[in-house]
């Protein structure tokens, strides 16, 4: 009789506010926000800013009409890489079979170390102490038969929580929570579940057929199940990236083509060392832009071939911007951004094939290996540099 799986759904508590709480003693129990510093959209809010409505991707502005007081931090990623590596890491001590949805959230399967470990709820507990223990950060963990309701379950108890379901308690914990908590139920399909009376995920689960296939379609049995707690999908252990990308919305539109193309050479830099530390390479470099009146463009060309290096990345994306405003001349830029897609593995060079010159290539590495080791604000290309940014 093959064993019913365990899996743990762990999820760092506010990550990277918490971490800039963690480093910062003097934003313990303040509201923080890290994101664009005006104009930009909140990547994560803590707990304490939370009390004021402000959640992720809402517009900065409008967090700081609600919470005058708010402290605004810069994100830090290769900061907040380097503690999710610490993190990913304890999970490695139990188990193989990690499944990372993103720096801080991960999916584990422990069914095969119950033997090493202990029970599920053991590996759970051990895992959030060793995390307290290594990085002072806390997380979140939702310990069920599958990874739909362990994911539900992480969220149940935050911050610092740990819920377990069972078998014998699935009904209990599931029935009461509103719909939404299931993944892919919207704001629209909430709005036409509201209209027939279904709010819960108990009456979602026993909805008649005609409601649910009226909403959901072909889909609807799949939902009865979700709602039933059912899921079989495995933890899945490597996801190949899409794509890779880096983009900034400015506190000042953008006028001048100079200053565009500024800002472009450092984000063509962030998502080319992106695909370096990676080990791979974009068959398809895409530019992102975005208007005063928030209209959006993108524009794409192919690499041939496939390449990770910053001066040729930036040569495609330049020449993609520049078509793109002699379409459009005069425009203002509120945004930009700069990604790779058709990813594939950095193989070994073809010594026929065309290639970055040797030293663009060794710039990029020494580059990588600075920023590595010091930050990513350690070094940066002159062309990238204001006047006052000089020294």
């Amino acid at each position: 009789m093959t064993q019913e799986r365990r899996i743990l759904h762990v999820d760092m508590d506010a990550f990277y506010a918490s971490v800039e709480q963690r480093d910062d003693p003097s934003l313990k129990g303040k509201p923080v926000v890290v994101g664009g510093m005006t104009r930009g959209v909140v990547a994560a809010a803590s707990y304490e800013a939370r009390q004021f409505g402000i959640h992720s991707a809402m517009p900065m502005r409008d967090a700081l009409r609600r919470c005058p007081d708010l402290h605004r931090v810069p994100p830090r990623m290769s900061h907040y890489q380097a503690v999710s590596k610490e993190v990913f890491s304890i999970f490695r001590e139990f188990t193989p079979l990690i499944e990372g949805l993103s720096l801080d959230e991960a999916f584990l399967d422990v069914t095969a170390s119950l033997h090493l470990f202990g029970d599920e709820v053991e590996i759970a507990n051990e895992i959030k102490k060793r995390i307290k223990e290594r990085t002072r950060l806390t997380a979140s963990v939702g310990v069920a038969r599958n990874k739909l309701v362990a994911k539900i379950a992480s969220d149940l108890d935050k911050p610092d929580g740990l819920v377990v379901v069972t078998p014998e308690n699935l009904r209990e914990t599931l029935d009461p929570l509103p719909v939404q908590v299931i993944p892919g139920i919207g704001k629209e399909t909430l709005a036409r579940l509201q209209r027939v009376n279904i709010r819960t995920i108990a009456e979602l689960r026993l909805a008649p057929d005609r409601h649910l296939d009226a909403i959901f379609g072909r889909f609807a049995g799949r939902t009865r199940q979700r709602a039933a707690g059912t899921d079989s999908r495995p933890v899945v252990t490597s996801r190949p990236d899409k794509s890779i990308s880096a983009e900034e919305t400015f506190d000042k539109d953008l006028s001048q083509r100079k200053e565009m193309h500024k800002h472009l050479l450092r984000l063509a830099e962030k998502t080319a060392g992106r695909l370096r530390a990676g080990g791979l390479v974009a068959g398809t470099v895409q530019v992102k832009i975005r208007q005063t009146n928030f209209s959006t463009y993108t524009r794409q060309c192919a690499l041939r071939p496939p390449i990770n290096g910053t001066e040729t990345l930036y040569s495609a994306a330049i020449k993609l911007l520049d078509d793109w405003i002699a379409e459009f001349p005069g425009v203002r830029i509120r945004l930009l951004g700069v990604g790779g897609s058709e990813l594939s593995r950095d193989a070994q060079p073809d010594l026929f094939t065309p290639q970055m010159s040797a030293g663009g290539k060794q710039l990029d590495q020494t580059l990588d290996e600075i920023r590595e080791k010091f930050g990513d604000m350690s070094m940066a290309r002159g062309r990238t540099l204001d006047s006052d940014q000089i020294r």
